[in-house]
């Protein structure tokens, strides 16, 4: 599948500015339309996506603003969940096919809860917490971490460290960085590389190429994307490609800046440049 440089662009155009608010939903279906080869029409997933926001409007208007209310329209009144059958499963990091399957991955079934909470006004982000996204909803002051993957639980602090424990194991503590918002940016990202690293896992590398197109289109100045693209898309033999990748990341400051890696992108483009000849 070539990717329309339209589409592309659009993801782009989506994902400009500073990253830390975007529209979340436009932009995932965006990724969805990119990995199809055949046009979709998004109508009925807005409108779907829409409808949830009204019932929860309507519910809050009936008993009051809570996190509670979000599980309540999302995981009960519509059934969505996390899939723990099929975790690695790309259509579980494919918006559209989430919702018509009704079940994802965390970061995925996020998206749906973030857009229904900012569409209620209420403050919504993402977490930086380790290996299991959640999310944060700020309603009248007050503050609640949700599990979308765990039909939107509201997680109390004991809840957490278990979760914690889990990943990092029986001695870990919460610490403050567990609880860093991350932008909107980062979002899409995590829910992308979902799709890279599995593609890559199965060494699917032209597919793989094309997610990292993706990624870069959300955050095209990521030094690690561009390297990573450059090494892959030399790898394809896509020498132009592999080449743009590697300008654009010399070209950068701050966490490209270090020496020994500039010099190794540096000598790899002499080579491509080498192989044009």
């Amino acid at each position: 599948m070539v990717q329309s440089e339209g589409k592309l662009a659009r993801l782009g155009d989506l994902c400009a500015g500073d990253g830390q608010r975007l529209d979340l939903l436009e932009a995932a279906l965006t990724l969805s339309m990119l990995r199809r080869a055949e046009p979709i029409d998004l109508a009925p997933f807005r409108q779907h996506v829409s409808s949830m926001a009204s019932d929860l409007a309507d519910l809050v208007r009936r008993r009051g603003a809570s996190p509670e209310a979000l599980a309540e329209v999302i995981a009960r009144s519509y059934g969505y969940r996390g899939d723990t059958e099929s975790y690695d499963d790309l259509q579980n990091a494919d918006l559209v096919r989430v919702i018509e399957r009704r079940k994802g991955l965390p970061v995925a079934l996020s998206i749906l809860y973030l857009d229904a909470a900012r569409r209620q006004g209420w403050e919504a982000e993402g977490l930086a917490f380790p290996a299991h996204f959640l999310i944060r909803i700020g309603i009248d002051g007050a503050r609640h971490v949700v599990d979308p993957f765990h039909d939107g639980m509201v997680r109390d602090a004991a809840d957490l460290r278990g979760l914690l424990r889990r990943v990092l194991g029986p001695e870990a503590e919460l610490s403050p960085q567990h609880f860093d918002p991350v932008s909107d940016r980062d979002v899409l990202l995590r829910l992308e590389n979902n799709v890279r690293l599995r593609l890559a896992n199965r060494e699917e590398w032209p597919g793989a190429a094309q997610s990292l197109d993706r990624m870069l289109a959300i955050a095209p100045d990521r030094p690690e994307l561009l390297f990573e693209a450059g090494q892959l898309n030399a790898r394809l033999d896509k020498r132009r490609a592999a080449i743009a990748a590697f300008e654009r990341f010399l070209s950068l400051d701050g966490p490209a800046g270090d020496p020994a890696v500039r010099e190794r992108v540096s000598s790899l483009l002499q080579e491509l440049r080498r192989g044009l000849n």
